[in-house]
């Protein structure tokens, strides 16, 4: 039976026959696809505890696992957040009905024409505090570590998809050395922060504007590979975001307050700003490499060329940093020759 079919099949059963539509929403990076469900007639099965549309997750048993998805939507849900509320599952067939959080992203607001860094401060106050409420939860042993091999495994996605595969380039053995070597320094930075809930996509896409009176902003989606690592992983996601760029000094500013109300709220955070900045920039030298490494496997892989664009703003985020510390310069000097920044030519008269 086609999957549409399967599908259609078991939302018949769980809505008992009542009559619905059924539209794509989304299908993200991976291998699920989410489908929007409404009720032209008005009449509301008893499952949707009276929302007037939901939202189904199709995600193929073979390709994806739902249960991880299902597990952290309950954990965050018990720390106060808004994830979406789950109204039926069957993780065997792969099918999941849950509230739909709209389409409002934070991405679509804070692109929108005349969306200061002063217009967009309170949806990046309410981000926060979700996040404090989550690490605020945190325990080891509720998800699963991000361990050394992981956070490893995360960057050579860098060699193998984006320098091999997207850029058609063999490493000779020094370069190689030199960038295993610097793999090795950040992931010591990484594994030395104090550890919390760690979402890992906590960024613009992720993050919902839900409609006044349903529920408290932001809804929170996409949370399914959550893991407890360093603290400061999602910050880097929330502020040194893929798909949207502010000047430095308002993230900067951002930061400065979680860092002041996570001291406040009781969570491990250093107790100097300056080497939890060290972290914060640490951390994302290693998420940048891997996301890069990640949107280059989407092209090449999956035929998904459109998060291409956002490589340029990567890259910026990582030469700033490398910039900075000198034990990155490694990486900065492989990052010229990969990708040369352009001189400037002046011309005189």
């Amino acid at each position: 039976m086609p999957r549409i079919d399967q599908l259609g099949h078991w939302l018949e059963q769980t809505l008992a026959g009542v009559r619905h539509d059924l539209a794509l929403a989304s299908a993200d990076a991976s291998f699920r696809r989410y489908f929007r469900i409404t009720f032209p007639d008005g009449n509301l099965p008893s499952i949707t505890k009276g929302h007037a549309s939901l939202i189904v997750m199709d995600a193929p048993p073979e390709q994806e696992d739902c249960r991880p998805w299902l597990a952290v939507a309950r954990l965050f849900a018990a720390t106060g957040v808004h994830v979406p509320e789950i109204l039926a599952e069957n993780p065997e067939q792969g099918f999941l009905l849950m509230s739909d959080l709209g389409n409002d992203t934070y991405l679509g607001r804070l692109r929108s024409p005349g969306c200061t860094p002063h217009a967009s401060a309170h949806l990046y106050a309410d981000a926060i505090g979700s996040l404090l409420a989550i690490q605020a939860a945190s325990r080891p042993g509720a998800l699963p570590e991000y361990s050394d091999d992981l956070l490893r495994r995360e960057l050579m996605l860098f060699p193998d998809w984006y320098i091999a595969c997207h850029k058609g380039i063999a490493l000779n053995d020094e370069d190689k050395n030199a960038l295993m070597d610097v793999f090795d320094r950040i992931i010591a930075v990484n594994l030395a922060e104090p550890k919390v809930f760690v979402h890992r996509d906590y960024h613009s896409r992720n993050l919902m504007v839900v409609p006044e009176g349903a529920g408290a902003n932001p809804g929170i989606i996409d949370f399914q590979d959550a893991v407890y690592g360093p603290l400061t992983y999602d910050l880097v996601s929330l502020f040194k975001d893929a798909y949207i760029e502010w000047e430095e000094d308002f993230t900067l500013d951002l930061l400065a307050r979680y860092w002041e109300m996570a001291r406040k709220s009781g969570l491990p955070v250093r107790d100097d700003f300056t080497d939890f900045y060290h972290d914060y920039e640490w951390m994302g030298v290693q998420r940048h490499l891997k996301v890069i490494g990640i949107f280059a496997r989407l092209c090449h892989r999956d035929g998904k060329e459109g998060y291409l664009s956002s490589l340029p703003l990567l890259m910026r985020y990582l030469r700033k940093v490398c910039e900075r510390y000198r034990d990155l310069r490694p990486l900065l000097k492989l990052l010229d020759k990969l990708d040369p920044v352009p001189t400037e030519t002046f011309f005189s008269f």
